[in-house]
């Protein structure tokens, strides 16, 4: 049986200094638990088969659509963008504390690939 215990997300955070670069910190139900260190412009990208959800712990996330719009995440909050949706993360210079739940066979740059993909996310 797997050891339950609770997980400290600062404790976390204070691990790992990679921007960009989730990290697992749990899984349940065929879902992974990352968390990661968001700064400046990440590249426009949308997952086909999943919703990706971003929840804020540190810092205002901006999230650009394509019609133009663009949703300011601020500490606390949750943006859900719906699966297909094309969209690109950045912040106004400041380092932002995210966490995500999804699939494990997810990609956080989606169905593209750049030098920013990571295809092997460690645990923390």
């Amino acid at each position: 049986m797997k050891k339950i215990e609770s997980i400290n997300l600062m404790k976390k955070f204070s691990l790992f200094n990679e921007e960009w670069t989730p990290k697992i910190i749990g899984e349940l139900n065929g879902q992974h638990v990352k968390l990661c260190k968001l700064k400046d412009d990440f590249v426009w990208h949308s997952h086909e088969n999943e919703d990706e959800l971003f929840m804020v712990f540190k810092g205002t996330l901006l999230i650009d659509f394509r019609d133009g719009k663009t949703i300011e995440i601020n500490e606390g909050e949750i943006l859900i963008v719906p699966k297909g949706v094309e969209h690109r993360p950045h912040t106004n210079g400041e380092t932002v504390f995210n966490l995500l739940f999804e699939p494990k066979t997810t990609l956080h740059t989606g169905d593209i690939e750049t030098q920013m993909t990571v295809k092997k996310l460690d645990w923390i």
